[in-house]
């Protein structure tokens, strides 16, 4: 372990203060990484009270991270609005930049820190803020919708923001604000298309994509199927449509998460960045989790190892422009203000199956 955390051990004290969670995890992390996560996980617990912090950690956080030392865990909205409310003079945001952006947009009178820099996003680098701005002159009178998936500099150029949970609910919103037919979805190519696909509001689109869930095509979706053909197949609507055709059940991993939970599937497969499974099924230990493994090389920076460096040393600061902050709060509060869905938000498979086209940027 570096710096710091190279004095911390697995004592007597430790064993006893991490019990409960190594009951939890046990499954998904071996008896040799939990004498080093262990000690660690105590530590930094410790310091969160003795600094005020919180840690926010994403669904796609390694099991000791999201279940040992997350406070708030969910997904990018879930984690955004918490950022809003919670009292902490410290955020730790356990995920990836964009994210650690949006909490400080969200709360600029708190220190946000990153325990890695270099923690990016490939949908994130996909776009800028002047981008936006050609996008803006090329369709006047168009309402631009944006994922949250990106950086602030791009929100603060937005109309208002949406999330794979309820990007079908804020399309729909923006066209009857604006009275159009046709609404700009940005970054995410696949996102949009399978979008377009549950609405007859027309979108104009952007070809950004994500690493992770480009990756996966039909033909994986049909070798699991008739290789696991009893297990309910979820799937992520930034994945290709092609993907979703196939597919038992399309939504956020919000959704997912509420999916297995809810109906307690036998046998399952999570068509997104797979320590999400690992999380999940800490949570659904009857449920028998099949795992075609894509990993965020973004989301893995994050280790418990930086995460008690950040807050040590208090580092790494992330900071907004403040009239950046005040023009993407602006977008991401017009989200965050809609109504919530009556039900976890899905995609219609019966809708996606039908081919609607988009206009690509």
């Amino acid at each position: 372990m570096a710096d710091g955390s190279t004095h911390l051990a697995f004592t007597p004290q430790v064993e006893a203060e991490t019990a409960l969670l190594w009951e939890k995890v046990r499954a998904h992390v071996t008896p040799m990484e939990w004498r080093l996560q262990a000690p660690l996980i105590a530590e930094i617990n410790r310091l969160k009270r003795e600094k005020n912090a919180v840690i926010l950690a994403h669904n796609y956080m390694t099991p000791e991270i999201f279940h040992g030392v997350g406070d708030y865990v969910g997904d990018s909205l879930g984690l955004a609005r918490e950022a809003a409310k919670s009292d902490a003079a410290i955020i730790v945001q356990a995920g990836v930049h964009f994210m650690a952006e949006t909490s400080k947009v969200l709360a600029p009178e708190k220190r946000v820190l990153i325990p890695d820099l270099r923690a990016g996003c490939s949908l994130a680098s996909s776009i800028t803020g002047a981008d936006v701005r050609l996008i803006k002159q090329r369709y006047p009178g168009v309402p631009v919708v944006t994922y949250v998936n990106t950086t602030a500099e791009v929100k603060a150029e937005t109309d208002i923001c949406c999330t794979s949970a309820n990007a079908v609910q804020v399309v729909e919103w923006a066209a009857r604000e604006w009275g159009t037919d046709r609404v700009i979805l940005i970054p995410d190519e696949f996102l949009a298309r399978n979008v377009a696909r549950q609405t007859d509001v027309k979108i104009i689109a952007w070809q950004g994509r994500c690493e992770v869930h480009e990756r996966f095509t039909r033909e994986d979706i049909l070798d699991i199927r008739a290789a696991w053909p009893n297990a309910e197949i979820l799937a992520h609507p930034e994945c290709p449509a092609e993907v979703l055709e196939v597919s038992d059940f399309a939504g956020s991993t919000a959704a997912m998460n509420d999916y297995v939970m809810q109906r307690k599937p036998k046998q399952v497969v999570l068509i997104t960045e797979c320590s999400m499974a690992d999380n999940v099924a800490c949570d659904a230990p009857e449920t028998e989790f099949v795992r075609p493994c894509n990993l965020c090389p973004h989301m893995k920076r994050i280790s418990l190892e930086n995460i008690h460096e950040a807050l040590v040393h208090e580092r790494y600061e992330v900071t907004v422009d403040p009239a950046v902050i005040e023009r993407a709060r602006l977008a991401v509060q017009r989200m965050i203000d809609l109504p919530p869905p009556a039900v976890p938000a899905r995609y219609d498979l019966v809708k996606a199956r039908h081919h609607v086209d988009v206009e690509l940027i």
